[in-house]
């Protein structure tokens, strides 16, 4: 059988070799080929071709570094991603699943010498969450995905509203018991002796919820009971009916019409959109594509397209851009200004900034337009408002 033979021994064993890990050593990722021993790879080192890959590198060498180091960032990333999700896990685990790859980019060939030089470059450019344990480095992917940062925003505006609208309907139950206990008289309670009517009768008292022993003692039992609950009640109407007296001196007795009216606007008030644009108000740009030269540049909403689009012209150059709703993000005056609501019952209408409350990302406003001037709303959050131009 001749020596080039496809199905020689010898040609089979070089095949199951080349498929598996060499060393580290043996691998030039100029030319991305791995030499199985050392003369296999003195020989290659002296062949043509890779004097040639060579004598490109030198006239650029942190070109083809900084493409090395992007290609391993993102092939990393993507099987973070990918793998493993948001989930917290051992740097080294990614690493050996990233290397098991044949045809993977080395970190000997990046800008980064070790793994841990990596994963602190990751927690520092905020890609990831890294924490260092006795155990090793740990990391956690950072999904900045616009799509799951809007869904993840979008659940707990639900579940907010859903937690307003029960505390709500429970406020209402409780006006509308107390209401209905203003009118009625209050009960006074009843204390009765034990009494035996008859001398030679005896007095048993049944624990047991099944069948009494006698109908004398079901009968003393059921009157002990209803007295005892009729005690309890008059003491319950008694607070409720005082709380009630007090309230109704303080202000006068509503309406159901004026409750209605009270809902409703309350309603109209929490009410929120997934828009909030409007014109001629001032507006950060924090999207990275479009450069530098816009990043964290102020700009003045020019026009609204389609309720989640604006044409936004930049302050310091005058340059027109037209962005996305969630490429920007609202800015918050000094106290004194004037500001616009943008989202919730009060949208639309324009306001003074009173304070601001650094621990509750809220503000306080006063609006200053519209049948409502001069109402306090607090607790205002900072992305409902927004500067004026």
């Amino acid at each position: 059988m001749g020596k080039s033979d496809f199905l020689s021994p010898k040609a089979i064993a070089n095949r199951i070799k080349s498929k598996g890990l060499q060393k580290l050593r043996w691998y030039c990722q100029m030319c991305q080929k791995q030499c199985r021993d050392e003369n296999g790879f003195k020989c290659h080192c002296m062949s043509e071709s890779h004097q040639r890959q060579l004598l490109l590198a030198s006239e650029n060498p942190q070109q083809f570094m900084d493409y090395f180091s992007e290609e391993f960032r993102n092939d990393f990333l993507e099987l973070l991603r990918r793998r493993f999700g948001t989930k917290r896990v051992h740097n080294n685990i990614v690493y050996n699943e990233y290397i098991s790859h044949r045809e993977h980019i080395h970190m000997n060939a990046t800008q980064w010498e070790t793994l841990t030089d990596f994963t602190k470059w990751l927690g520092r450019e905020g890609l990831c969450k890294v924490d260092e344990t006795p155990k090793g480095w740990y990391i956690q992917y950072i999904d900045r995905d616009p799509e799951t940062i809007r869904r993840q925003q979008e659940q707990e505006r639900k579940k907010k509203q859903d937690l307003d609208d029960e505390e709500k309907t429970a406020k209402f139950i409780e006006q509308q018991v107390r209401r209905g206990l203003e009118g009625k008289e209050v009960e006074k309670p009843v204390y009765t002796e034990l009494n035996r009517e008859n001398e030679e009768e005896k007095v048993t008292f049944n624990l047991n919820k099944g069948a009494s022993t006698s109908v004398a003692a079901s009968s003393k039992t059921s009157v002990l009971g209803s007295n005892a609950l009729k005690m309890v009640e008059g003491a319950v109407k008694r607070k409720e009916s005082a709380h009630g007296s007090g309230q109704s001196k303080e202000k006068k007795k509503k309406s159901a019409l004026d409750e209605i009216m009270e809902l409703e606007e309350e309603k109209k008030r929490t009410a929120r959109r997934d828009y909030w644009l409007q014109p001629e108000i001032v507006v950060k740009i924090v999207t990275k594509k479009l450069g530098e030269k816009y990043h964290k540049k102020k700009a003045v909403v020019k026009e609204v397209i389609d309720k989640y689009a604006a044409v936004v012209k930049v302050i310091d150059s005058g340059d027109k851009l037209k962005l996305d709703q969630t490429h920007l993000e609202t800015v918050i005056p000094a106290p004194g200004k004037k500001v616009m609501v943008l989202n919730g019952g009060y949208r639309g209408n324009e306001g003074i900034l009173e304070s601001i409350n650094e621990k509750r990302f809220s503000a306080t406003i006063i609006i200053d337009s519209g049948p409502l001037k001069g109402r306090r709303v607090e607790d205002i959050l900072y992305e409902d408002i927004s500067k004026l131009a």
